[in-house]
């Protein structure tokens, strides 16, 4: 199968996933929206906190197992005719289940949009760019990327620790509203622009690409390139 297939593969599947997570998204948006100011301050707390819980949490499970968080329930979705309808609903299983212990990090992004509740789904799209967009590049040059994945495995046993001071960072800032904060600071300099927003769709998708770089799916970036190519995956 060529280059161009296995990259349309590969965006029907970051389709897939995105969809999914765009939807819980809207969910969240719809069920938050008229929510008060005062409860609304609320939520900023009790998210920034399970925020810095799931960063706390992130960074304990190198030496812990941390039940629920840390179970995967892979889905098995049946091969269609029509490859990339199979890559597609391949992507919304992905979403749903298939995806082991990146649920502190997507955790945290729901914590942080539901501190948000008028952009909810915006951060989700953006949680999904960041974690699509390296699939969508994998797929692009998959000879070349299946050797960057190689060679970064020593660097992996890092992202623990990284991706969990991140949390706790985002937290801090959530619980003390020094996002609303840095956010009206930087407005007051250029107040054309949403820097508020675009500082909170920065959070969400960086916290995407922490997810794509994580243990648990990296490592797995050349069995999918099998997958989307239709050949057998090495063990």
């Amino acid at each position: 199968m060529d280059r161009p297939v296995i990259f349309l593969n590969s965006l029907f599947f970051v389709i897939g996933f995105s969809i999914i997570f765009s939807l819980l998204g809207v969910l969240l948006q719809t069920a938050l929206e008229h929510v008060a100011f005062d409860a609304v301050n609320v939520l900023r707390i009790i998210g920034g906190s399970v925020i810095i819980l799931f960063g706390i949490l992130l960074i304990a499970s190198l030496k812990y197992t941390i039940p629920f968080l840390q179970t995967e329930h892979r889905l098995k979705p049946r091969r269609y005719r029509n490859s990339y309808v199979t890559s597609f609903v391949f992507g919304a299983a992905f979403a749903i289940g298939w995806t082991p212990c990146v649920g502190f990090i997507l955790g945290a992004i729901y914590a942080f949009a539901a501190t948000s509740p008028g952009i909810g789904f915006a951060l989700l799209v953006s949680y999904s760019l960041g974690l699509g967009i390296p699939f969508l590049i994998a797929g692009a040059f998959f000879s070349k990327f299946s050797g960057f994945v190689q060679r970064s495995q020593k660097l992996i046993k890092y992202f623990n620790i990284i991706g969990g001071i991140f949390l706790i960072a985002v937290g801090i800032l959530v619980v003390a509203n020094y996002i609303g904060i840095i956010s009206i600071f930087l407005m007051s300099a250029d107040a054309s622009v949403n820097v508020g927003g675009q500082l909170n769709f920065a959070i969400a998708f960086i916290a995407g690409l922490l997810s794509f770089l994580s243990p648990c799916i990296l490592p797995l970036v050349p069995a999918f390139l099998s997958y989307m190519a239709g050949t057998t995956a090495k063990k």
